[in-house]
């Protein structure tokens, strides 16, 4: 009997230490957020609650999995880790392939400078780069495409050289960004409203689009309003932290340039494509860039020129260009566009709207036919040389047939079958295996949301799956508080990027041996399914995390999807990170050698910074 009473009195006792314990997580996660809210002004005192709590969406779960061998007893006590000292603070933005020191050893001829040009394996960083003073959690969506705390960005560069374009303002503490860009002063809506008078945006059927040159990607961010999602790029130059100002208002964009070598992405990829006086030389090498853009444009799709030569008749006074080189800009670019194929279907003011023809059949009666590229795989691009020719369109069986199938509308086409797929394009992988994927990564996701109580909250906006497959990890988790940025290793056993925007989302090519083209600190939360394991032997994991732990912003989770063993040994490696984790069992059970890791990373920031004035 005694006993029995004992047990009754610990059972209470731990129900009590248990009920304190969650309230002082409470209090300390409530006072940690309060503190921080006035853009840094708490940073000391989150610092010291952060070390001294470890409270976080995963303190519920249980450390132990059942797999047994090396995954049976892991727990957050484990202190048998290398720790990984904070980068100097002037790593702060660093970007390891776009470095601006190393660009200049480069040639400027066709942009090549601002190309990916990856440090040596003898010069990486084995240090974690540091959040600027007084770094904030972005605003949510919507809220984040107009403000952005000005502790996160810290250059007001572009207040300045954009003052009378309306592209971003600098109010105490934050940027406001009132959605004005060089071609439309008085409102990305308004100028969108006019595309959409030519082009379907409204119905669906348009989806996917691509801004070359983006600045700080407002077209992007109002596109959002007609749930098209924009892949935007601009390079790391003069126009400092562009890409990273997009990133913070929570729109998709990456560090690149149209240079020497082709885009990340995949062929016939794009509803639409966009350049508002964007500086691309377009009738440049034969027309190379404007033939890059015919690759990853859809059979259908359109482009979309705003600005010089466009009109140059009326604004070669205000552009302070010569006349005669306007006139011929402009006579190449329609020449160009007449090689491949392309009708123009609109132009008024300073923009012209081509669209690509559905199939080749209209093409063939023309006078004058362009190179056809020789290479038999047009997927094959990554640091592929640009070439000014032209990418053959795939066989149709009759004159009015789409090539790549009928478009469907947006959300159908996110669960339909992809054209790719029926067509046997994907080999080994059929309609059953496609759907099957489907199904798995719903019932995936469902778990993860089981976790990870806030996922689909709106507190994770800018979302990465690293190995993306088929898509299904973001066509399940959709939602318009978030996006995910789909990428496909170049070593992965099968190339599906394609099948990946045939869905309406968007991806890009990428080797995770390599740095990633983004800043430091753009996504919320990354998703890594079986990523260690396909680099087991190409490259060391190390560097992988720490790739990951610079892309992510403090506070931002992740979720590692990988073998037992694979993931202890990860573990051991995050846990000099400053990374709270968590590996729990497959949604199968304890006897499935799959295991998860779910990771926080905690708040952080860099002890002395001099921002750029």
């Amino acid at each position: 009997m005694a006993t029995k009473g004992n047990s009754g009195e610990n059972r209470t006792r731990g129900s009590m230490s248990l009920f304190i314990v969650v309230g002082l997580c409470c209090f300390f996660y409530i006072l940690g957020a309060w503190q921080r809210s006035g853009f840094g002004k708490g940073d000391s005192i989150a610092l010291e609650i952060t070390k001294k709590t470890d409270c976080s969406i995963l303190s519920n779960l249980n450390y132990e999995t059942h797999h047994g061998g090396d995954a049976g007893t892991v727990d957050d006590s484990e202190s048998n880790f290398q720790e990984f000292k904070p980068c100097d603070d002037r790593y702060i933005d660093y970007t390891p392939c776009q470095d601006q020191m190393r660009a200049m050893l480069f040639p400027r001829k066709n942009m090549n400078y601002r190309e990916r040009h990856c440090p040596p394996p003898d010069e990486k960083l084995h240090c974690l780069i540091p959040a600027p003073k007084g770094y904030a959690t972005p605003f949510r969506w919507p809220k984040s495409r107009d403000y952005v705390p000005y502790a996160n960005a810290p250059y007001k560069s572009l207040t300045v050289e954009k003052a009378v374009q309306n592209w971003i303002q600098y109010e105490g503490n934050v940027f406001r960004f009132p959605g004005g860009g060089t071609q439309f002063p008085h409102g990305a809506d308004a100028y969108i409203e006019e595309l959409a008078s030519v082009i379907p945006m409204d119905s669906g059927m348009v989806r996917t689009a691509l801004d070359t040159g983006c600045g700080v990607a407002s077209w992007g961010a109002y596109l959002f309003k007609k749930n098209v999602i924009a892949m935007s790029f601009a390079p790391r130059d003069s126009h400092e932290a562009q890409v990273q100002f997009a990133l913070e208002r929570g729109v998709p964009a990456v560090i690149g340039v149209l240079g020497t070598i082709k885009l990340p992405y995949s062929s016939r990829a794009f509803d639409m494509a966009h350049c508002s006086r964007c500086l691309i030389p377009w009738s440049a090498n034969n027309g190379m860039y404007m033939m890059e853009i015919d690759r990853v444009l859809r059979p259908g799709g359109y482009w979309v020129l705003s600005g010089p030569p466009i009109n140059w008749r009326t604004n070669y006074q205000a552009w302070q260009h010569p006349i005669k080189e306007l006139e011929e800009e402009q006579r190449k670019i329609e020449e160009i566009a007449k090689l491949l194929c392309w009708e123009k279907k609109h132009e008024k003011g300073e923009t012209a709207i081509w669209q690509k023809r559905i199939n080749y059949d209209y093409c063939q009666e023309q006078d004058t036919q362009p190179t056809m590229c020789e290479s038999t795989d047009a997927e094959d691009v990554w640091y592929k040389k640009m070439e000014a020719c032209v990418t053959p369109y795939p066989e149709t069986t009759g004159p009015d047939k789409v090539v790549g199938g009928t478009w469907k509308s947006f959300p159908e086409r996110l669960n339909a079958v992809p054209f790719r797929i029926s067509s046997g394009s994907i080999k080994g992988i059929g309609v059953e295996a496609y759907q099957e994927d489907n199904r798995s990564w719903k019932k995936h996701v469902n778990s993860y949301k089981r976790i990870n109580k806030i996922l689909d909250s709106g507190r994770y906006r800018n979302i990465m799956d690293m190995n993306a497959g088929l898509g299904s990890f973001a066509a399940a988790i959709e939602s318009p508080k978030l996006w995910v940025m789909n990428v496909m290793p170049t070593i992965a056993e099968k190339d599906t990027l394609g099948v990946i925007y045939e869905r309406g989302l968007i991806g890009i090519y990428h080797d995770w041996c390599e740095a990633f083209s983004t800043y430091p600190r753009t996504y919320d939360l990354i998703h890594a399914n079986g990523v260690f394991t396909l680099y087991k032997d190409k490259c060391n994991a190390e560097d992988i995390l720490l790739e990951m732990d610079r892309i992510l912003r403090p506070e931002g989770a992740v979720i590692i999807r990988d073998q037992a063993d694979v993931l202890v040994k990860v573990r051991k490696i995050v846990g000099g990170m400053r990374w709270n984790t968590k590996i729990i069992d497959h949604e199968d059970g304890p006897l499935v050698t799959e295991k998860i890791l779910f990771a926080v990373k905690r708040y952080w920031v860099t002890e002395n910074v001099t921002s750029s004035p």
